[in-house]
């Protein structure tokens, strides 16, 4: 272990990832227009980041979540655990998933879109849990034309590990191959698509007592840091590491993992870009003068404008997951026969 540093709302990353967040929130049940069935009075509507009650409207007025927003030159990696997400995008593409999937999406050269979480059960309460990474692009790649992936959670894959003494541990492999494990694709134009890259994006849960190896890294320079996220602690090579707490691991050995009463971690791992970063607000270029030209072709163009009739569109009362591409392709999360017809 290299480094500790404490983790707050927004985590601390290292090149190639830009940003990481943990969201997690206890959504009440669901009114008619699909937000929570509770009073928004003295929250901060529009900028509502306090938590009050366990729960936040983010951006949205109505429903949670972040209305159209535009970005341009670097990827979004958005892991659901619990809960819906509905993204609408200036393409004209839409999706609902959560429950496991995972939307990968390459911003490139611009697109508007909205994240929105719609509260489906009026009876009961909405969690919601999800991981939002920002992974940069290399120059050459941060105009390629924007496209989405969808990795459904029963096409990522799991490794499962059960020590001598019977401790469990299993990982989701969102990214990066792990013991022979590989994971769907992502996009074409990724620096995650790149074998040299070694990028890695791991959730690891470990049962009370268990121990397991993680294995060394492919590149002599690959980046890996573990998030503490929930449960008691993880030590790593016998040095505790408490929850709420990122730990900087040396990549080129294996690494022995354990922990007392049950522990979950993100890893993140990846060979730095190594490239000038420039960042302002939803966007990310190489120079100052590339995010001055993002900010007026945003205002020339829209990227394409807006085609939906508001700022943060749901997709009704349906949950099928699915999504809906710019090119007219549909694909859902579930074979047809098991979807409910939109």
């Amino acid at each position: 272990m290299l480094q500790t540093v404490p983790l707050g709302f927004q985590w601390p990353t290292v090149d190639p990832f830009l940003f990481c967040v943990h969201h997690l929130d206890g959504y009440p049940a669901g009114n008619d227009a699909l937000g929570p069935a509770a009073p928004l009075v003295g929250r901060e509507l529009g900028q509502d980041f306090a938590g009050t009650d366990g729960w936040r409207m983010y951006h949205g007025q109505t429903v949670p979540g972040f209305p159209q927003h535009p970005h341009r030159g670097f990827e979004t990696v958005t892991y659901v655990r619990q809960g819906l997400v509905d993204h609408a995008d200036s393409l004209g593409a839409a999706a609902r998933y959560g429950r496991g999937d995972v939307q990968w999406m390459t911003a490139g050269r611009g697109i508007v879109h909205a994240e929105m979480f719609p509260l489906l059960h009026d009876d009961r309460p909405n969690p919601l849990e999800l991981f939002q990474i920002w992974l940069n692009l290399p120059g050459a790649d941060k105009m390629v034309e924007p496209h989405f992936s969808m990795l459904w959670d029963a096409a990522i894959p799991r490794v499962v590990a059960v020590d001598d003494a019977g401790g469990r541990t299993e990982v989701t492999v969102v990214a990066g191959e792990l013991e022979g494990v590989t994971p769907p694709a992502p996009p074409p134009h990724s620096w995650g698509a790149r074998a040299q890259a070694d990028l890695a994006i791991w959730h690891v849960r470990m049962g009370p007592g268990a121990r397991w190896t993680l294995p060394a890294a492919r590149g002599a320079d690959t980046v890996r840091v573990a998030y503490v996220f929930a449960g008691s602690s993880l030590v790593v090579d016998g040095t505790e590491v408490p929850n709420g707490t990122g730990a900087v691991l040396d990549p080129s050995a294996p690494v022995g993992l354990s922990t007392p009463a049950g522990v979950e971690v993100l890893v993140l791992q990846g060979r730095p870009i190594g490239e000038p970063v420039a960042q302002h607000g939803p966007f990310v270029m190489t120079t100052r003068d590339e995010i001055a030209q993002a900010f007026d072709d945003y205002r020339r163009t829209g990227f394409g404008g807006w085609p939906w009739p508001t700022d943060d569109p749901v997709h009704g009362r349906d949950p099928a997951r699915f999504a809906r591409h710019a090119d007219g392709r549909t694909e859902w999360a579930e074979p047809p026969a098991a979807a409910v017809h939109r």
